[in-house]
């Protein structure tokens, strides 16, 4: 349908809704005095019956019923008084159904004005099931590697500058030349890539990292994978190829949390119309990830708004985690912390927790965080204060089930007291 035929169907309709609006509107009150009185009526009628029923049966004396029957048409004669004297319901006044007229024709007009201003006029319905399959097509036919590479290559021909870049181009050059006698030499072939990368060499830096992946085989690990997608991305501007997608997947099934597939997955799905995948795919990597991560500043201003285009208007986003290195004390540092002398131990983890104390209290965290600190502080025997922390901790993340049930599990295990919520 055209955009003029939309628009006509919109008037229609809307010339519809005015008319039985303005209709109830004059109507208001008439005829209700009259349906009033004709229920009274019948409800008067009724009692009269009743009575002669009741005097019939024997149930009513004939003086009682005699009252009750006078008291009755009293009541019939009021009614008639006072429909005729107009005290029932009456029509709407003038000014009040001019003041609601108004109001119907501002609403009418004005709906119609909000929605050319910041609707889509002119474009169909699409049902989820279209969106979804439309997304589909768009994913699978999508650009390959080479054609993205070659985009972003023609659109930024020449490399970015940076000091020290003519020493390294020699460097580079003489790596490559020994390579072609080493195709087995791994540690060369990874240095290779970092530097081609350096140097702009996207598509050049991808053949030597998948020879560094082809080299090591089945010992090739989740990071050798990682970096592989990191180049491909970065050789097509941002853009994920259907072979940066097959290099996600094969990195995940080496390690299902691994932070930098997870990232570029998202934003596969983000690219491809799927924004309901993306909130679900980087949901998890903000779990994972430390607050210093490179991604975290796009992730976390994005998460809001996918949230509300995947129908969870109710997401809250979760605290920034922790820098990398400003972690609390891990069961590792607790363990390790067993063979120190007394003194030792209690320096370092006395440390490490008023460092985790005073980062929780002035950025807040995750709540694998607090259960860290809830632990180091038992393992000090500072109850009181781990007391204080759990209470606090239950506050933070009562409206988060998964984080409050991680909670309420550490303080079972170092055994704190207190009710669970």
């Amino acid at each position: 349908m055209n955009t003029l035929g939309q628009f006509a169907g919109f008037a229609i309709i809307a010339l519809l809704v005015a008319v039985v609006l303005v209709r109830a509107i004059t109507r208001a009150g008439k005829g209700e005095s009259a349906d009033l009185r004709e229920r009274a009526m019948r409800v008067y009628r009724d009692q009269l019956s009743e009575v002669d029923r009741d005097l019939a049966r024997g149930t009513l004396q004939p003086v009682e019923a005699d009252r009750l029957r006078l008291e009755i048409q009293r009541r019939i004669l009021d009614l008639d008084r006072e429909t005729a004297g107009g005290s029932g319901l009456k029509p709407a006044p003038r000014a009040m159904q001019v003041v609601a007229l108004g109001a119907v024709l501002v609403a009418i007009l004005g709906s119609g004005a909000v929605y050319m201003g910041v609707g889509a006029v002119g474009y169909p319905d699409l049902p989820l099931v279209q969106r979804f399959a439309d997304a589909a097509a768009v994913r699978a036919n999508r650009p390959s590697q080479t054609e993205l590479e070659a985009r972003f290559k023609a659109a930024f021909p020449d490399p970015e500058p940076f000091e020290g870049r003519d020493a390294l181009e020699p460097m580079v050059a003489q790596l490559r030349d020994a390579l072609a006698r080493r195709p087995e030499d791994v540690v060369g072939y990874g240095l290779l890539a970092q530097n081609e990368a350096r140097l702009g060499n996207f598509t050049a830096a991808i053949a030597a990292q998948v020879r560094v992946i082809d080299v090591k085989g089945a010992e090739a690990t989740d990071e050798d994978m990682a970096f592989l997608l990191d180049l491909m991305v970065l050789a097509t501007g941002g853009w994920v190829s259907p072979e940066a997608e097959a290099i996600v997947e094969r990195t995940l099934r080496l390690d299902p949390s691994n932070k930098i597939a997870l990232y570029y997955l998202g934003r596969m799905y983000d690219q491809t119309g799927r924004q309901d995948m993306t909130f679900r795919v980087w949901r998890r990597l903000h779990e994972l990830s430390a607050g210093d991560d490179p991604w975290m500043d796009e992730v976390r201003a994005a998460l809001p708004e996918l949230a509300k285009l995947s129908g969870e208007p109710r997401y809250t986003l979760p605290p920034l985690p922790a820098a990398a290195g400003a972690r609390g004390p891990s069961a590792a540092d607790m363990e390790a912390a067993q063979d120190m002398s007394d003194e030792d131990r209690a320096a370092m983890i006395e440390s490490m927790v008023d460092g985790l104390m005073a980062r929780l209290a002035n950025d807040g965290g995750t709540a694998q965080d607090w259960a860290q600190l809830l632990r180091a502080l038992s393992v000090l025997d500072r109850r009181d204060q781990a007391q204080a922390i759990l209470q606090e901790a239950r506050t933070v993340f009562a409206s988060r089930a998964d984080d409050l049930a991680l909670i309420n599990q550490m303080a079972r295990d170092v055994g704190l007291s207190g009710p669970a919520q």
